[in-house]
């Protein structure tokens, strides 16, 4: 087992090298890879020595994970190739034809030679001093020089391309891998499509989306039914049991649904145009694989990014605490087997996850020790997997809600980064919780780059700033297991 485990490691670990940053660093691949597989490699031959029942020091992990992640980053930047080597074409608001790939192209005039001298008298000599400007398939690059407060830039510069150009573009503020801001202006094919047809698109479906949320609760309802323990046979003899699946559908719906009620009434407020609220329903696995919007217009800046992303997590945790704390509460203590893991809600252990042990110990109190494991009540089970929905949206991973926070507090190339490591931590985590081994998987097909806004450089103030990072701790006590000295501390 513990053969092919490494061996589905070492070639996720090589592909995502191969995927984020062959291109952009002559460093050797397999090089890099060897490097990220040092600590697992360590791990796997402590097993062989030791045995699987013999737990590896802590020191075994903590350092040579740090040791190896220092010498990626050295690596990686010694290889790191020119920014004239890596500069691609900036990439188009999701507000572009990428909403719909399936409508035709819209033709937009592009600017022609004798617009020039009007775009560059968009950039007075004061606020941006424009040095060059790139003609590209999709889009116009203005590079020069900041001479003011990026925000005071964005809006002046903005102002006069409008005045100039009307709604032909949009324009977008970006970061330069030079550390050089620059304006890209996009066509604005949503304006001509509106145009053209005579009026705005409708995007609110409330027919849809109630029928999505009746189809969702049947699904999560029987699933819940299955969870309290109830056979098919005895829904065919008394259909009135299914009702015992409601708990579990109306808890995990509410949390999933004021989450995406936060993004979407966020969205509203910065005038950003959305979808509802869409719930997909399943009739196996959680009864529904969740729920969604889709934002169609450009997110302004920075701040309403962050406003809009932090906005989900803070009101599903904010409605998964009670829940969840009433659950465990009505929830049975049952001995602790080799059965007992963090994914079998009939003998859950709590110490795989800081949060959920410290809160299993408030609902439980002194019933709860070492050798306890928990028997989820239906509603914990819905706010349990409220903070795994939680914490698989804190993933500080490209358009995942955490990949939408660090990018607005960090920025875009330093958020790439953060989601590069996140990967790495998570594949390292998995050696010691194989069930996030899967997880990780997914995680590697989630590109690290996110939708820039429209003024992508001006930063957030204080409060945010320490508003994501409590964001980000959050993530860090709910998947990390609990420490053994915090388990004597609780007695657990």
């Amino acid at each position: 087992m513990t053969f092919w485990f490494l061996l589905l490691l070492g070639l996720a670990t090589y592909l995502m090298v191969q995927r984020s940053v062959a291109t952009i660093t002559r460093t050797p691949v397999w090089l890099l890879w060897l490097v990220l597989m040092t600590p697992a490699l360590l791990l796997s031959g402590w097993t062989l020595m030791y045995g699987a029942k013999q737990p590896p020091p802590p020191s075994l992990i903590v350092w040579p994970s740090i040791f190896c992640l220092l010498l990626y980053w050295l690596l990686f930047q010694l290889g790191r190739r020119a920014p004239r080597d890596t500069q691609t074409e900036p990439q188009a608001p999701e507000s572009q034809s990428a909403i719909n790939p399936t409508a035709e192209p819209v033709a937009v005039r592009p600017i022609e030679p004798t617009e020039e001298t009007q775009l560059r008298n968009c950039f007075p000599w004061s606020v941006y001093y424009i040095q060059n400007i790139e003609y590209r398939p999709q889009a116009v690059i203005c590079r020069g020089q900041l001479r003011t407060t990026p925000s005071r830039a964005y809006q002046q510069i903005k102002a006069n391309v409008e005045k100039e150009f009307g709604d032909r573009f949009l324009v977008i503020f970006q970061e330069g891998l030079n550390g050089k801001p620059f304006f890209v202006l996009v066509p604005n094919t949503q304006a001509v499509r509106e145009a053209n047809a005579g009026k705005p698109e409708k995007l609110t479906r409330p027919g849809l989306a109630l029928l999505l949320v009746l189809a969702t609760l049947v699904t999560t309802t029987l699933v819940g039914a299955r969870t309290a323990g109830i056979e098919i046979t005895q829904l065919q003899s008394d259909p009135t049991v299914l009702l015992q699946g409601l708990p579990y559908a109306v808890g995990l719906m509410t949390i999933l649904g004021i989450h995406e009620l936060g993004h979407y009434l966020t969205a509203r407020f910065y005038k950003i145009r959305s979808t509802l609220p869409y719930f997909i329903p399943m009739p196996f696995f959680l009864g529904t694989f969740g729920a969604f919007i889709q934002m169609r217009s450009p997110v302004p800046n920075r701040k309403a990014l962050f406003d809009v992303s932090i906005a989900g997590p803070i009101a599903g945790f904010v409605t998964t605490l009670p829940l969840l704390i009433w659950g465990l509460a009505n929830s049975n203590v049952v001995p602790l087997t080799e059965k007992t893991g963090l994914l079998n809600p009939d003998a859950l252990n709590p110490k795989y996850s800081i949060l959920l042990a410290l809160l299993s110990k408030l609902a439980l109190g002194s019933e709860l020790t070492a050798r306890s494991a928990i028997d989820l009540h239906p509603v914990a089970v819905a706010g349990f997997l409220g903070l795994i929905v939680t914490a698989l949206n804190l993933m500080p991973v490209g358009q995942l809600d955490g990949g939408h926070i660090v990018h607005a507090m960090f920025g875009q190339r330093t958020a790439i980064a953060i989601g590069q490591i996140s990967r790495l931590l998570l594949l390292l985590l998995s050696l010691v919780q194989p069930e996030f081994f899967v997880w990780a998987i997914i995680l590697l097909f989630i590109p690290l780059i996110d939708e820039p806004a429209l003024n992508d450089v001006t930063e957030l103030n204080n409060g945010r700033d320490i508003l994501g990072l409590i964001a980000m701790a959050l993530l860090v006590i709910i998947v990390l297991p609990l420490p053994q000295a915090i388990a004597r501390l609780l007695q657990i």
